[in-house]
């Protein structure tokens, strides 16, 4: 099995900065890396080039379309289109994901089932406290650290900084009695299941695409699973100015059209319908 960790970025060099920190502390790699970049700026790139220069032992490609706002699912399509990877994980650009992370989706994932988990959020202050030398230590992991910088504040997401051992997580994660909704900051899906599906909705913007895809995952018959309790993951703070609450509203209704008549392939996807071409092309 061959497999692509796909990060989506724009113009948050900081934030991705640490995150491929996080990402070069995997115990397992996965077998390339793909920033999926929505038309960040040149600090990114000098990012990412900092980067590839430190890990001369990982695969890493950067791939970049011109900025036209916010259009994270067209980036995505094309680095699902593009990618020789049989599974392809997915996070963002402005997440932490724990050393066992890319483990834990490697070894639940399989044809015919997605994996998904969820986000620990720091506030702005906590974020800006944050240092690679942290990320490196896996302070950033910590319950203690987290309590204090506010980040925990519910049973439900002290349980998401996996307390007990794995196999008590995860049994957690199955018995949870939250939708299996995809979440792409922290998902897993068979490239062949996306390609079927014609990949993510491009008129989706800002909000509920990654809904909208793991609906129509469900409605083609490919199962969520979950890594809720077992795949840690934090989320750094940024504000959203391209949040359109209009546009988000449109997005919920797509999402329960979708629900509700069974839509698996999407005719705005990798390939547009009346353009020709084929999804794994």
């Amino acid at each position: 099995m061959h497999s692509e960790l796909i990060v989506s970025t724009y113009n948050n060099p900081r934030s991705l900065a640490l995150c491929l920190e996080s990402v070069a502390m995997q115990r397992v790699m996965p077998d390339g890396i793909c920033i999926a970049d929505d038309g960040s700026g040149p600090e990114t790139r000098a990012v990412i080039d900092a980067f590839a220069a430190r890990h001369p032992d990982l695969a890493l490609r950067h791939l970049w379309h011109e900025d036209r706002g916010f259009e994270k699912n067209a980036i995505l399509n094309k680095a699902i289109a593009s990618s020789s990877a049989e599974l392809l994980v997915f996070i963002d650009g402005d997440v932490m994901i724990h050393p066992d992370f890319v483990a834990r989706h490697l070894r639940l994932t399989r044809p015919g089932r997605f994996s998904t988990g969820s986000l620990i959020r720091l506030d702005a202050e906590a974020t800006a406290s944050v240092t690679p030398e942290m990320v490196q230590s896996g302070q950033v992991f910590d319950r203690g650290w987290l309590r204090r910088n506010r980040a925990i504040r519910k049973l439900s997401t002290w349980l998401k900084t996996r307390p007990f051992p794995v196999p008590v997580m995860a049994a957690l994660d199955l018995v949870s009695p939250v939708r299996r909704a995809l979440c792409g900051a922290n998902a897993s899906v068979w490239r062949s299941d996306l390609l079927a599906i014609n990949g993510y909705d491009e008129t989706i913007k800002y909000g509920g695409g990654d809904k909208h895809l793991g609906v129509r995952l469900n409605n083609a018959g490919v199962r969520g699973r979950h890594l809720r309790f077992t795949a840690p993951l934090v989320h750094l703070d940024h504000p959203r100015g391209y949040a359109d609450p209009d546009r988000m509203r449109q997005h919920k209704a797509m999402i329960r059209a979708a629900r509700k008549s069974g839509e698996a392939r999407t005719p705005n996807g990798i390939v547009k319908d009346g353009e020709g071409g084929r999804a794994d092309a």
